[in-house]
């Protein structure tokens, strides 16, 4: 038997998964101020394409929380 669609916590995960992304941001950043002239230009590419990942991301999880509040509120 199915366990029922239970989603009142969806907003509150979508949440942490913001703050842990935006931490990460935070961290690769402060990262690259630190070390930029130590790194290889490969590396810092990489890094400065992974937080676009993430800011991509971030606009989903956003969506999401809008998403859920909307059915929330339904």
């Amino acid at each position: 038997m199915a366990k029922p669609d239970n989603r009142e916590d969806n907003v509150e995960h979508l949440q942490n998964s913001i703050d842990n992304t935006i931490e990460n941001m935070e961290q690769t950043e402060a990262y690259l101020d630190e070390h930029a002239d130590e790194i290889s230009p490969q590396e810092k590419e990489t890094l400065q394409e992974k937080n676009q990942r993430r800011e991509n991301s971030l606009q989903s999880f956003r969506s999401e929380i809008q998403d859920e509040s909307e059915h929330q509120q339904s």
